[in-house]
């Protein structure tokens, strides 16, 4: 699969990556055989500590660093009436994201994350990918590399959030791309258009699969031809973090579908945060097998999903660490 400098052969790429620490993952799980509780008894909490633990290489987890990191762009499919909101609001946003008056911004502070929100070329919206594919090789790999770029490598879990007018259309075009099936039934709500603006959306999908057929069977370029500048950074961020086994609390169906090129190998070190509203991200999620911490009707994107599932994980790690196992309690254990 020939792609972008910055992206060389993804089966090559995903083969070289780190498969996260047998050791410690054996380590961890023994561990929570030995906690005060019956064996399981904190169901998904005692999968998500030991999910860290195999990521991060140690028995017992951390949560010192946790990153949220907004990509913002724009997209040239918006002229045809896909969205309620219009192109200004990204601009405006990202501002409110450095300003912290965005959603994201609350949740980070509320549970000890940093925030980071970085600028995909708001001002440059990626071209029509009803006419031809969004954004040409080099800006792609731009792209792809500023995602890279921002992951540092001492984080100790990661989240990736999106602002971007128009990109849940993108989004569902990328899935429809990758996964099959009829593009109206991809399309959802996104800001908020009415049933004609979901039909335009279906059109708008429709027509740019029709318009990118040279995409079909390559993921990665299905994200170059009908993706985003903010969903090809996600992908990099991704990567990058895989690269560096530090494990990732995947956002809603636009970050979703920016990693869906990488397929259930390349997202080990992933986590889904949350399964959103937005009427495919429930469909993709089964594609890639990702199982969502929660499911609260959100939609609204910028993180926010896989921010609140960052309290969960949190009482994931506390538990894991922080409880006594039988013989340090001096408690009876389960007989036979």
């Amino acid at each position: 699969m020939n792609i972008t400098p910055e992206l060389p052969d993804i089966d090559a790429l995903l083969d070289s990556l780190p498969r996260g620490d047998d050791a410690a993952e054996a380590a961890a799980r023994a561990r929570q055989g030995q906690l005060v509780k019956p064996t399981g008894s904190l169901g998904r909490l005692e999968d998500i500590a030991v999910h860290l633990a195999r990521w991060q290489g140690a028995e017992r987890p951390r949560l010192e660093t946790v990153t949220i990191t907004v990509f913002a762009g724009s997209h040239g499919i918006t002229k045809h009436g896909v969205s309620a909101f219009p192109d200004e609001v990204n601009a405006q946003m990202l501002g409110g994201f450095h300003a912290g008056f965005a959603a994201v911004c609350q949740l980070a502070e509320a549970f000890g994350a940093e925030l980071k929100a970085i600028d995909c070329g708001v001002a440059h919206p990626t071209d029509d990918f009803t006419v031809g594919p969004a954004m040409d090789a080099a800006a792609f790999a731009e792209a792809v590399g500023k995602g890279r770029a921002s992951v540092r490598g001492d984080e100790d879990l990661l989240i990736f959030g999106e602002m971007g007018i128009g990109n849940t259309t993108a989004a569902a075009a990328v899935a429809a791309a990758i996964c099959g099936g009829d593009p109206a039934g991809w399309v959802g709500q996104g800001t908020g258009v009415d049933e004609d603006g979901l039909a335009r959306k279906a059109d708008v999908v429709r027509r740019g699969l029709m318009a990118n057929p040279a995409s079909s069977g390559n993921p990665v370029e299905v994200l170059r031809c009908l993706g985003g500048r903010e969903m090809a950074a996600i992908l990099g961020a991704c990567l990058e973090a895989r690269k560096k086994s530090i494990p990732v609390l995947i956002d809603g169906f636009i970050a979703t579908a920016s990693v869906a090129p990488l397929g259930r190998q390349g997202l080990a070190h992933c986590l889904s945060g949350h399964a959103s509203q937005e009427h495919g991200h429930r469909k993709l999620l089964d594609f890639l097998g990702l199982d969502p911490i929660l499911d609260l009707g959100m939609r609204l994107g910028e993180g926010s999903g896989a921010a609140t599932a960052l309290g969960i994980v949190r009482a994931a790690v506390a538990c894991h660490n922080g409880m006594a196992t039988f013989e340090e309690a001096a408690v009876a254990g389960k007989n036979g």
